[in-house]
């Protein structure tokens, strides 16, 4: 795997979330301005993924964003990022989102977040990609979803060699560590969890 220099976010576009998301929408646009990161999304300026992008923006990092043109009349563009570029459609998108991406982040968020994700999964499964996919499951909001995924492995409905494909941490640092591939804590628990 390639140097990660952009990050493929995906997450709610949602207003009316708890402020534990809020709040980790506003860390991670921190950190991957600190990192000195590209933020890859779907150029909207609500909910999480807007959050995201402003914290980005504001800590003088570096947001793409990439829109579909009917989706303007649901999401506001956010034409303060450094690129929005408004697309034909929701495959267009999401293959410019994955080719621009070298690694995948999944804050909270709904049938939208997961289609997406679960696409990155399957193309992973496939051998299309070999690039890491991090949910931060913020007030356990991910647990439920731990838990079906270890059923479906259980239950052999996937290979245990797709465990290694995804994993869950519990906060935003946690995500970096994973990703940067910083050491192990001295406790010896792993940085994070496989599912």
């Amino acid at each position: 795997m390639k140097e990660i220099q952009a990050i493929g976010v995906y997450c709610s576009s949602y207003d009316a979330v708890k402020d534990a998301y809020r709040d980790a929408a506003l860390e991670l646009g921190e950190l991957l301005a600190q990192h000195k990161i590209t933020m890859i999304y779907g150029g909207g300026v609500q909910g999480l993924m807007g959050e995201v992008a402003d914290s980005t923006m504001a800590h003088g990092g570096r947001v793409i964003g990439f829109m579909p043109h009917h989706l303007e009349e649901f999401e506001k563009p956010n034409r303060t990022i450094t690129e929005l570029h408004i697309v034909d459609t929701m495959h267009t998108r999401k293959r410019l989102m994955f080719e621009h991406s070298d690694a995948f982040v999944v804050l909270p968020g709904g049938f939208g977040t997961l289609d997406e994700t679960f696409e990155l999964i399957t193309w992973r499964q496939l051998e299309l990609h070999d690039k890491p996919i991090i949910f931060i499951n913020i007030n356990n909001y991910w647990t439920p979803l731990k838990e079906l995924t270890k059923n479906i492995f259980e239950q052999h409905f996937a290979k245990p060699e797709h465990k290694k494909f995804f994993k869950f941490v519990e906060s935003v640092p946690e995500a970096f560590q994973a990703l940067l591939k910083a050491p192990e804590p001295t406790t010896g628990e792993p940085v994070a969890e496989w599912v």
